[in-house]
């Protein structure tokens, strides 16, 4: 069966986030782990993490969304495993533990917060240590790639040049990142990056009536998505840019390699 379209914006990200939490529940012993989905809205991840058998905290701003969410997880048969609560990544732990958690998802949050450090502070705080962290946010270089292909050449230029990588006035998202900013964001908090994805590199490009008319053509443009993920040369123009970060436990992230070679 071929994958729908929608999933190659997510396919990369689950992929490497499914095998970061099993590692993780392997180092603690503990088949259910505690997770804090940070905006995590309907339940895009939220749901199938607890499909995985995990714990899972949803912090959103929306009420309309976590009302979704809860309609998603009984659904899913997981809303004994989902718990939504209204908030955002600035007053974090007003309704999240501090120092709970064996995973944090911070997607789609940076872009949005009026103070990106402080929210990665924040969602970095409420892991326990040895802890993995899943970022996922704008890339810079992928909207100045898509307003050039689209003839916006001015307005790419001004994204490269703006402080905050917009295009304009009209630009939705607040804010976008470099693969170094990113990554010097998670790295300020004491975190060790594991691993940087590109995420959405070709699949926001390729129109959408090419793919569909060709047999295979879906699942041949999620592989090429897969394939060139955690090469460098592609993140710079990657629509959003994902890491993967563990707290240091005992001189490394959990799930890095001991002195002995046992994980």
């Amino acid at each position: 069966m071929s994958r729908p379209r929608a999933s190659l914006r997510t396919a990369v990200v689950w992929e490497v986030l499914r095998e970061a939490l099993d590692d993780r529940a392997k180092a603690t012993g503990r088949g259910t782990l505690d997770v804090l989905d940070t905006g995590g809205g309907t339940g895009n991840f939220a749901v199938p993490v607890a499909g995985l058998g995990h714990r899972v905290t949803v912090v959103d701003p929306s009420p309309d969304a976590l009302f979704a969410l809860e309609r998603r997880a009984a659904e899913q048969g997981v809303a004994d495993r989902v718990r939504g609560v209204q908030g955002d990544a600035h007053g974090l732990f007003e309704v999240a533990e501090r120092g709970g958690y064996d995973a944090v998802l911070c997607h789609g949050v940076l872009e949005y917060v009026d103070d990106p450090a402080e929210g990665l502070r924040n969602v970095a705080a409420a892991l326990r240590p040895g802890g993995v962290l899943s970022v996922l946010a704008a890339g810079l270089g992928g909207a100045v790639l898509a307003r050039a292909l689209a003839g916006r050449f001015t307005e790419a230029r001004r994204a490269l040049a703006d402080p905050d990588g917009r295009w304009g006035g009209g630009d939705p998202v607040p804010r976008r990142f470099t693969p170094e900013q990113l990554t010097g964001l998670v790295a300020a908090n004491g975190l060790e990056v594991a691993a940087v994805h590109g995420v959405r590199v070709f699949a926001d490009l390729v129109p959408g009536a090419l793919v569909d008319a060709e047999p295979g053509a879906t699942e041949a443009l999620a592989r090429l998505e897969e394939a060139v993920a955690e090469l460098p040369a592609f993140h710079s123009v990657a629509a959003q840019l994902h890491v993967l970060a563990w707290t240091r436990s005992n001189g490394g992230g959990a799930g890095a390699p001991a002195a002995d070679g046992t994980v």
